[in-house]
């Protein structure tokens, strides 16, 4: 499923990227140049546990699923990479086997940069060194946070923000109401159980309590967000 290169949608997602976007003209166009493009079907193995560090990726499209698996076998879906996201740079710069699983999420676009090109990047423009710096910190907040979450939000308050995040991130406006907002990545409850930590059961749970104060909408095709301001109000009810 490769292709020569990404169609207009796919490039304006990466350009739009909030990291790669800070980056300068030049920089911007070496990455560019030197990337090539993969196309992957929904379920399709993207990079396994254990591999080589073979190229650093971005999304351009569709989503990337990143799991990991545990001593009895069951798959933990960790995060879900959203396009304009880059990912995988850890492993270029230590040369270690990769840490995790990723598959695609329905059909997704990779653009990917060979560690060889990566390096040489690396070499020509140590802007590259800083804003990867900047990145990995981002993402460190981002852990902690996630961790700080686990340990003193309720349920109803995490699903809350994981709403929001998905929201963000792939959210689609309705066109049957302009006020509601329709997720565009659709998971099972099982996977958005795992990024929160809980039991498919309870999460079912606070998505029916959810609908019935009005404040989404469960529909067969995903989740559809009808009022946003009362999502950030539990959201900030519960970490105030």
């Amino acid at each position: 499923m490769d292709e020569p290169i990404l169609n207009i949608e796919e490039r304006a997602a990466i350009n739009a990227g909030r990291w790669f976007s800070t980056l300068s003209p030049s920089l911007r166009h070496d990455i560019l140049r030197c990337a090539y493009v993969k196309r992957y079907r929904d379920g399709e193995l993207i990079a396994a546990r254990g591999d080589p560090p073979e190229s650093w990726m971005a999304c351009a499209r569709g989503a990337v699923r990143v799991s990991s698996t545990s001593l009895t076998g069951k798959q933990i879906t960790l995060t879900y990479v959203e396009p304009g996201v880059w990912f995988g740079d850890v492993a270029m710069f230590d040369g270690e086997q990769r840490t995790h699983d990723a598959y695609a999420h329905g059909d997704t676009t990779a653009l990917c940069v060979a560690r060889a090109d990566f390096q040489r990047i690396l070499a020509q423009h140590s802007e590259l060194y800083e804003a990867l710096t900047r990145l990995q910190a981002r993402r460190i907040r981002q852990l902690f946070g996630l961790v700080e979450d686990l340990n003193t939000l309720p349920l109803r308050a995490r699903l809350a923000k994981q709403l929001l995040h998905l929201a963000r991130s792939y959210g689609l406006p309705s066109l049957a109401d302009g006020n509601e907002i329709r997720i565009g990545l659709q998971l099972a409850q099982e996977e958005l159980a795992q990024l929160l930590g809980a039991s498919r059961q309870r999460v079912n749970q606070e998505l029916k309590s959810l609908e019935r104060d009005h404040i989404i909408r469960i529909e067969p095709g995903g989740l559809v967000i009808r009022n946003r301001q009362a999502l950030l109000g539990i959201v900030s009810s519960d970490a105030g």
